[in-house]
């Protein structure tokens, strides 16, 4: 009963977040990211009791049919949601917590060479974009959003907005209004201001130089370049 429930709970929260998600049974039957998930758990609870080569052989039987990679010594929380999945991997000592999502392409790697936490940890209701690197012993805190394409390899606090390589945060969510408190970005405004100066030297160049004062002749003022 406790397992039909927890694959109740894995397909409820697959509807809740995939609008796409049309019924129950198309979860179900068609999710890679599900199977992965319960795939895991098995796996995970087979590491735990000392059997560690059949735990990897059923991970290994996981990524050949789903495309998703997660070792079974990685702790998974309730409610994931892995989002298409393909190429997802998940480091050994990495540690999920409840409600997260993940979409495909994402890595949660290690530095370290040594049997140590060298995994991330991502705390309840992270969210990580498609392709984005979350590298080392790191804390991703509750409800931090990681943009597509990012590499992460410091610690980022709760409801932080973190994208770019290397990753830095540019916005901080208030959970209780869902309100976004966008920071400022001196790269940005630096590429900006670049910008706008290369539109206005290229407006020079298209329009030719300004008028300046020329010779007087006659009372008419002439200007430079002209004839």
């Amino acid at each position: 009963m406790a397992w039909l429930a927890t694959v109740r709970e894995e397909v409820h929260a697959a509807r809740e977040r995939d609008p796409a998600a049309r019924s129950n049974l198309e979860v179900l039957l068609t999710y890679p990211g599900l199977h992965a998930i319960l795939l895991h758990r098995v796996a995970h609870r087979m590491h735990r009791a000392g059997w560690g080569l059949p735990a990897r052989l059923l991970s290994h039987v996981s990524r050949f049919v789903t495309g998703i990679e997660i070792h079974p010594g990685a702790q998974i929380g309730r409610r994931l949601f892995i989002d298409h999945g393909m190429g997802l991997v998940v480091g050994e000592t990495t540690v999920v917590g409840d409600d997260c999502h993940l979409y495909q392409g994402v890595t949660l790697g290690g530095t370290s060479t040594r049997r140590e936490k060298r995994h991330p940890t991502l705390e309840d209701h992270v969210v990580v974009g498609a392709g984005a690197k979350i590298i080392g012993n790191i804390t991703l805190g509750s409800h931090a959003r990681i943009g597509a394409g990012s590499v992460v390899v410091s610690s980022v606090p709760p409801n932080a907005t973190v994208v770019g390589v290397p990753g830095h945060i540019v916005a901080f969510t208030n959970s209780s209004n869902d309100t976004v408190e966008r920071l400022p970005d001196p790269e940005w405004d630096r590429l900006q201001e670049l910008e706008q100066r290369i539109a206005e030297l290229e407006r020079r160049a298209y329009d030719g130089p300004p008028p300046t004062p020329g010779a007087v002749d006659g009372g008419s003022t002439t200007l430079r370049g002209t004839p």
